[in-house]
């Protein structure tokens, strides 16, 4: 379904403000992280997030029948919709574990989220694999922001580890959960599909937690306030803009959006931390935000072709 104006504008701002939530939240990340294991942290902050969004979703459909709005779905829906749920909770766990191992390995926070972001990059390759049409333009922006990402998240230059390989499938996962938000949020309600896939990937990463790892209730309560933060705000939030904001957007230019989470990381280190940006770090910021405000420029349409005259009646 083409999206209008309109619908990319307010797309635009919903995935905007997602990635500013997700910046600004990566140091709660970063200090729970020090306190519980990843499959802990990751499942009681999906449970959060889910718990979260469960009386939100109450309001909605309370609110719609007031309006005479309601719909329940039926049973196709139905199993479309715990369909979506599965695979989008099955793809969020897997990339939220695959970054934690990577960065519990050796790669740097800096250098995994910008191996992360190479799903800006990843996105429209898959489209193309899928047979999804990408708009020329798509593709000289994407690697302009990928080039600003690294400017700004690379400071002592790259170098391969395997810890990294880690990140980088990550980075692969994650671009299929935008092709799957894609693929089955035009067809039920937002809030709804993302509290289940937070739901299951709770129950996932929970599984992980009680086979591998050891939650002392010491720890938990010094990584309350973190996990509380990064449940609410991180995934209740941020990831439900990040579904509602794709359905009125390509994938491909959402992806570039969602990529500015290490720019507003970087505004909040500003504000909160009174940190100063390098010069190095300002070109990248200015290369992602040229990239991406191009990448939203409309497409031009080919002017139609004259119509042939008529020829002309042979004179009698």
């Amino acid at each position: 379904m083409p999206h209008t104006k309109r619908d990319n504008l307010i797309g635009s701002l919903l995935l905007t403000l997602c990635a500013i939530v997700w910046g600004s939240s990566f140091v709660a990340q970063s200090e729970g992280a020090q306190f519980v294991g990843p499959f802990t942290f990751i499942s009681i902050r999906s449970l959060l997030g889910s718990a979260f969004l469960l009386p939100v979703t109450w309001c909605v459909d309370a609110y719609k029948k007031k309006k005479g709005a309601f719909t329940s779905m039926d049973a196709p829906q139905k199993r479309l919709f715990l369909k979506g749920g599965l695979l989008c909770g099955t793809a969020l766990t897997a990339a939220s574990v695959l970054q934690q191992f990577g960065i519990d390995r050796g790669t740097a926070s800096g250098k995994a989220g910008f191996i992360t972001a190479l799903y800006i990059l990843l996105v429209p390759i898959f489209s193309v694999v899928l047979r999804k049409r990408i708009r020329p333009i798509i593709w000289p922006c994407a690697v302009g922001a990928v080039c600003g990402l690294y400017l700004l998240c690379i400071k002592d230059g790259f170098h391969v580890q395997g810890s990294d390989l880690y990140v980088l499938a990550c980075a692969a996962v994650y671009a299929v959960h935008i092709l799957l938000i894609d693929r089955f949020s035009p067809y039920m309600d937002g809030v709804k599909l993302s509290c289940l896939q937070f739901f299951i990937s709770g129950v996932f990463s929970g599984v992980g937690m009680l086979l591998f790892e050891e939650v002392k209730p010491e720890l938990l309560w010094s990584a309350a306030g973190s996990i509380a933060y990064s449940g609410i705000m991180s995934s209740g939030v941020a990831f439900t803009l990040q579904i509602l904001g794709q359905q009125r957007t390509e994938p491909t230019l959402a992806s570039m959006l969602m990529s500015l989470e290490s720019v507003f990381a970087m505004l909040t280190g500003m504000l909160v931390l009174h940190e100063i940006p390098t010069l190095r770090e300002a070109l990248g910021c200015v290369l992602m935000f040229a990239a991406i405000l191009v990448a939203q420029l409309p497409e031009k349409k080919k002017a139609a072709l004259p119509e042939e005259p008529a020829a002309a009646a042979d004179g009698g």
